[in-house]
């Protein structure tokens, strides 16, 4: 039996999801630490380094040190500071957290687009004024939802839209072969075509990953294309909206409004428009934060360990030229 070595990179050194670490082979060598000087003694042996909550630049430095590493696991879903050129041009694997946090991020999309259907801000605002308002709400049965970035995420948001009956569109990088079609999705669209995807939405979720490609992807001409009750959710990366066409849409009216977990400077700083705007509902970037998230995070990269040191194929196995 083969003798691994792995090195956890980890900001905060107290995390209590590192003691499931304990659950690897005992004969596994494992290093966890904030800096370079933590690896060194280990750095020449190790064959794997988790990425559990460090920054991207330790992993460099770190991925630097390692010769003998044959594979990579980011505990974030996200890749932009991961993919540095010594990985991306790398023979070295790298897989990710894709698909543990999915679910929770699929309900907080169902949440935002019934928080603007039914005018929950108006609700709490009538009933901590002590004010009998009555007012018409949205029925979202029968109305369209558009996807941009049709991967675990994105499935996760139609699985629940369809369930309440709403027609789903998506915009994909690469779509399903004729023979493939997905049950979910009423249309798939190239990128090239999202503007003509977004003219017939009331919701637009983006559940896109930050690549070069996708940066500024929502833009000016998408704001100008959308309905004027579209609503936007971004699940997905801050960078891949255009914050300053998006502010500008929203305080125009021009748009219904926007539900945000995620933002070009995080956290948000303080007298940034999104914290003035009433048709804007902010999430700290924690829309994926279950009280055991970390742990299912943590038990999904010892599954991870368990498939390589068996020889078995990992899952989640990033295309790095791709970014996602």
């Amino acid at each position: 039996m083969d003798i691994h070595t792995v090195l956890v990179l980890s900001a905060n050194l107290a995390d209590p999801d590192l003691k499931l670490l304990g659950q690897l082979p005992p004969e596994t060598n494992i290093a966890v630490g904030n800096s370079v000087e933590a690896f060194q003694r280990l750095a020449n042996e190790a064959d794997v380094i988790l990425s559990w909550s460090a920054s991207g630049k330790l992993l460099r430095e770190v991925f630097g040190m390692c010769p003998n590493v044959r594979w990579v696991h980011s505990r974030s879903a996200g890749l932009d500071t991961v993919l540095f050129p010594e990985l991306v041009e790398s023979a070295v694997p790298l897989t990710n957290g894709r698909g543990v946090f999915s679910q929770s991020l699929g309900e907080f999309a169902l949440c935002a687009i019934l928080y603007f259907a039914k005018d929950l801000r108006r609700m709490i605002a009538n009933q901590q004024a002590e004010r009998w308002d009555p007012f018409d709400i949205v029925e979202i049965s029968g109305q369209t939802l558009g996807i941009v970035g049709y991967g675990d995420i994105g499935r996760a948001v139609a699985t629940r839209a369809r369930a309440m009956g709403m027609r789903i569109l998506a915009v994909k990088r690469h779509g399903p072969s004729l023979y493939n079609v997905d049950p979910l999705v009423n249309q798939i669209f190239p990128p090239e075509e999202r503007t003509q995807m977004i003219s017939q939405c009331d919701y637009v979720v983006c559940a896109a990953p930050l690549t070069p490609e996708t940066r500024g992807l929502i833009g000016e001409a998408e704001f100008a294309a959308m309905k004027p009750n579209a609503v936007v959710v971004n699940i997905g990366r801050g960078p891949v909206i255009d914050e300053a066409a998006m502010v500008r849409a929203l305080t125009q009216k021009r748009i219904k409004g926007a539900a945000l977990d995620v933002f070009d400077t995080e956290p948000l700083p303080a007298g940034h428009a999104f914290y003035h705007l009433e048709n804007v509902l902010l999430s700290p970037h924690c829309a994926d934060h279950t009280a055991d998230w970390t742990e299912q995070a943590m038990r999904f990269f010892l599954a991870q360990f368990e498939r390589y040191s068996e020889g078995r194929p990992l899952e989640n196995v990033v295309n790095k030229k791709q970014g996602y």
